[in-house]
């Protein structure tokens, strides 16, 4: 072979090279994140609360565990109001809630502030961080349905939106809560007279919207009573297994 012909082959080889290294590579799709729903029972008359409505909105805001979507909810229990400080955020629908939890997770000191919640399936003090971090590493590999917020908007007062949920593995309830995004208040009597507190996702309205049988998917329209609609609100939808059971799927959106 002469130097002509080694020439020419190394040339060929180096332009075969090339139009491998240029040719168009598939698109990588990244997985979509996993949504963890962390519900947080608190009261603005607890003193014991506050750092755990700041571990929330780090939670919220930081976004710590790769692979997951925290979806974070503060729920402002009522059985405080009498200690000196009505919470403004105060519900007994949500109080309702936690004690159904205390019951299905049969926890032994009974309902408790500042109490968290993961997925429906472990409860805690709200303000313990290491175990909020065990808990979101243990939910975030456990597999969820399709759960999907379209259209949402405010239209007379009320959050309107698209909800589709997809086939349940078990008899379900599907919940949707209104909360505000964010919000602080300046409390002048109880334990926590003369601070100013701030929350995050602060429950408005929940309400539950259907229960599904086994296989059964949803698609509803929802409107939802907003008290302030020229604050930012988000809207959570979430699929909970049985009575207090699992979260099989969540999602967020938000809304001004």
């Amino acid at each position: 072979m002469s130097n002509l012909d080694r020439c020419e082959l190394r040339i060929t080889a180096a332009l075969a090279m090339a139009a491998i290294l240029i040719l168009p590579c598939p698109p990588v799709h990244a997985a979509l994140p996993s949504p963890i729903l962390v519900e947080l029972f608190t009261s603005e008359g607890c003193s014991d609360c506050p750092p755990a409505d700041t571990l929330l909105r780090v939670l919220d805001s930081t976004q710590p565990i790769p692979g997951a979507q925290v979806i974070v909810l503060e729920e402002h229990v009522d059985y405080w109001d009498d200690q000196g400080w009505r919470d403004p955020f105060s519900s007994h629908v949500l109080t309702l809630r936690q004690s159904d939890y205390v019951d299905h997770l049969r926890v032994k000191n009974g309902p408790y502030t500042p109490q968290m919640v993961v997925d429906g399936s472990e409860a805690f003090v709200g303000s313990d961080r290491p175990q909020a971090g065990r808990a979101l590493a243990r939910e975030v590999n456990v597999p969820k349905i399709s759960v999907k917020i379209g259209s949402l908007h405010f239209e007379r007062g009320k959050a309107l939106a698209q909800v589709e949920i997809g086939q349940v593995p078990a008899k379900a309830e599907v919940f949707v809560a209104v909360a505000l995004d964010h919000a602080q208040s300046q409390v002048l009597r109880g334990e926590n007279g003369g601070r100013q507190l701030e929350h995050v996702a602060v429950v408005e309205r929940l309400a539950s919207i259907g229960k599904l049988n086994k296989d059964e998917p949803l698609s509803k329209d929802v409107a939802i009573k907003v008290d302030h609609p020229e604050k930012d609100y988000r809207m959570v939808v979430f699929v909970q297994q049985g009575d207090g059971g699992k979260i099989l799927g969540a999602a967020v959106a938000r809304v001004k």
